[in-house]
């Protein structure tokens, strides 16, 4: 009986740990084949087609462009603020995005340049002249390319809302009906950068 008993542990053990090793391999086979996000390099090949772009036209501003990098969660800075003449990073905030862009999955976000979607649109655009609304002061947008050529008829604008917050959150923030909505705090930046260009400023949305 003890020899049996001996037998069976002795047989077991060494698929028990098999079955272990094979576990962990797997763990780390999925972590090794993961990719890692690294928004700095996205943001410095969206600084280089914007240059491009920019180089191409005279009556946009070339000095300083607006990067929204929506593949960040929204609780984290996404909203860049970027000096291209001196090739620097001038400030971030945070920016809340359309609740029609919403999935249900977290960290994954759709978009649309359909009118009443309540989506962000990505792509860039062209910051007009300011008004004031619901939420106060805001600037109009104007769509540049085909994924956002509806924004002006769609009302997308860059305005302030009072509940998002300053600093950076573990949790998500609220969301707009498609525009790109900031701080009150931030907003003030926001306005006197663009209240101080003789030309329009490029705000470009990507993910």
């Amino acid at each position: 009986m003890k020899k049996k008993i001996f037998f069976l542990l002795f047989t077991a053990i060494p698929l028990i740990c098999l079955s272990c090793e094979n576990k962990k391999e797997k763990i780390k086979d999925t972590k090794s084949t993961k990719p890692i996000y690294s928004y700095e390099k996205k943001l410095k090949s969206k600084i280089a087609e914007i240059r491009s772009f920019l180089g191409k036209s005279s009556k946009y501003n070339s000095d300083v462009a607006l990067f929204l990098d929506m593949k960040i969660e929204s609780g984290r800075n996404r909203f860049f603020i970027y000096d291209l003449k001196h090739d620097k990073l001038l400030d971030k905030g945070l920016v809340g995005h359309g609740s029609g862009s919403e999935t249900g999955i977290p960290g994954e976000l759709k978009f649309s340049n359909i009118k009443n979607s309540n989506c962000s649109s990505l792509g860039k655009y062209a910051i007009g002249g300011s008004y004031v609304g619901t939420f106060g002061k805001a600037y109009k947008l104007y769509g540049l390319d085909k994924t956002n050529s509806n924004a002006f008829d769609r009302n997308i604008v860059l305005h302030k809302y009072s509940e998002i917050p300053f600093d950076e959150q573990p949790y998500p923030i609220c969301n707009s009906l498609g525009c790109p909505m900031v701080n009150e705090k931030f907003f003030g930046v926001l306005e006197k950068l663009i209240d101080n260009s003789k030309k329009k400023i490029i705000l470009v949305m990507y993910y």
